[in-house]
């Protein structure tokens, strides 16, 4: 009998190395476990850890953008700016890092929220001002036909009601422009080439262009006329689409 009941207690005898190597392991695992979530955290941009020189850098950054935007404004007002066409093509080329939300502003009404999108805008003394402000966040120029045939056949895209839609059909085009007897692309191509009477609503049914990113494109802060990538490049700009289109 004695040895019939000291035959299950052998059973549950677990090796002392055995124990140990366990017990590591839940160590490890117990260090390893706060680590994986702190990168989901960070990872997902919940937990974002910033110090306080990147503060007082991006303040003065935002300031000295602000400084500028203010000194660039009073420029234009001391000379007359007029516009050599009245189509525009703006593309925003940098980010939001040191950017003052008075430039945000300004680019937001523009619909040019991201990098790398493009639209096209009427030239006006008043629009050649506010594009002048915002000068080192965007370029821009003077479209020909052509580059603007290839922007709304290869890119065009349409809001109708939430959603976006790629501009391939004329159904589109005739249900919610046919009022102003635009009914096709080729219609609303006429349209802002012309800068027409309804250009106005023609822009505001395409969704802004976006562009793609070749190597070395658009990353200086620097004026065009200074050598850099940002300002008006006049009819330069059709080389430009053509990289990035």
């Amino acid at each position: 009998m004695a040895t019939e009941e000291a035959a299950p207690a052998a059973l549950n005898y677990i090796p002392e190395v055995v124990l140990k190597k366990r017990k590591t392991n839940e160590q490890w695992a117990a260090k390893k476990t706060p680590a994986r979530e702190r990168a989901k955290r960070k990872k997902s941009g919940n937990f974002i850890i910033k110090k306080p020189e990147q503060f007082i850098r991006e303040y003065r950054d935002k300031e000295l953008d602000l400084v500028q935007m203010k000194s660039r404004g009073k420029r234009i007002r001391s000379a007359s700016v007029t516009p050599e066409s009245n189509l525009l093509f703006v593309i925003r080329i940098r980010g939001k890092n040191d950017m003052h939300p008075k430039t945000r502003k300004i680019l937001y009404s523009l619909k040019l929220r991201k990098i790398r999108t493009g639209v096209f805008v009427k030239a006006s003394a008043g629009m050649m001002e506010m594009l002048q402000k915002v000068e080192p966040y965007v370029t821009y120029g003077y479209p020909n036909v052509k580059s603007v045939k290839d922007l709304i056949y290869k890119k065009g895209v349409v809001r109708v009601g939430k959603e976006r839609i790629p501009l391939t059909d004329n159904n589109i085009v005739e249900q919610e422009l046919g009022k102003h007897s635009i009914i096709c692309i080729e219609d609303i191509v006429n349209e802002i080439v012309a800068v027409g009477p309804h250009f106005k609503s023609v822009t505001s049914f395409l969704c802004p262009f976006v562009l793609n990113n070749p190597k070395r494109c658009c990353k200086e802060r620097r004026k065009v006329q200074d050598g850099g990538d940002s300002g008006n490049r006049k009819d330069k700009i059709n080389e430009l689409i053509s990289k990035i289109n």
